[in-house]
């Protein structure tokens, strides 16, 4: 996932204006960005709620088997995050908890825990933002830590789409797309890597906004990996939060 010399004067004016073109794509894209946030609440309101909870209910889809499952996260910013699952796999119940706070994560599955260093602390900030932009907040893709372009039109289901290919701190990238009338984001296209680190293209689709407190959240969201139906999620409460305890993003217990 991860500039030529100038030789005569047709060329020298080429690369003269090529400062000015990209800049009117970057300024093209963050435009859609702009659009987007409005499209949400308004750069206002989002900037407001510095901390955001929320409950979704779904099946998570191994091979060909089918699970159900629900989660609770809480998101305080891109670093810091929880999230807690309650599922059940071959008739056999599972709980897990992730937490990231800042330059830490932590998974817990049942009653062993463990501290993620290297590529799975660096996989787990990945999978927080990836989340979170779409689903959250647009935010962040106004900071400079975020390098945003165009990346052309395509279809949404029977809708048209306008994307943009987002550059991550981590120098990563992933391509968000936008509802054409809208502007809502509707669909992320990123490499993830599963448990196991096996990498997967994986597309998700976010639908059926509604309106929680002058913020508009998807309600359904699906994901495919590889093509494969992966994970279909309802959103089931959605709150900013005033204020949260720090102990949330502590090293899970």
């Amino acid at each position: 996932m991860r500039t030529n010399l100038c030789a005569s004067l047709l060329t020298l004016f080429v690369c003269g204006l090529a400062p000015s073109a990209r800049s009117a794509d970057d300024n093209d894209a963050k435009a859609l960005v702009d659009k987007a946030i409005q499209a949400l609440g308004g750069e206002a309101r989002l900037s407001a709620a510095k901390a955001l909870t929320w409950k979704t209910k779904g099946k998570l889809r191994f091979g060909d088997n089918e699970n159900n499952y629900t989660t609770h996260a809480t998101m305080a910013g891109l670093d810091r995050f929880r999230q807690e699952f309650d599922g059940e796999f071959g008739g056999n119940p599972v709980k897990g908890v992730v937490v990231l706070n800042g330059g830490r994560a932590w998974r817990k599955f049942g009653d062993t825990s463990m501290e993620l260093e290297g590529d799975a602390l660096a996989n787990e900030k990945r999978s927080v933002y990836l989340q979170a932009i779409a689903a959250a907040t647009l935010l962040p893709l106004k900071t400079p830590e975020f390098k945003v372009e165009p990346a052309g039109e395509e279809k949404v289901g029977d809708a048209d789409a306008v994307a943009i290919k987002v550059t991550a701190p981590d120098g990563n990238d992933f391509k968000l797309l936008f509802d054409k009338t809208s502007h809502l984001p509707v669909k992320v296209v990123a490499k993830v890597r599963g448990f196991g680190g096996d990498e997967f293209t994986q597309e998700t689709t976010y639908s059926d906004f509604k309106d929680f407190d002058g913020i508009k959240k998807a309600t359904n969201v699906a994901a495919k990996r590889d093509g494969r139906t992966f994970l279909e999620a309802e959103l089931t409460d959605f709150k900013v939060l005033d204020q949260v305890d720090p102990e949330t993003f502590a090293e899970p217990k």
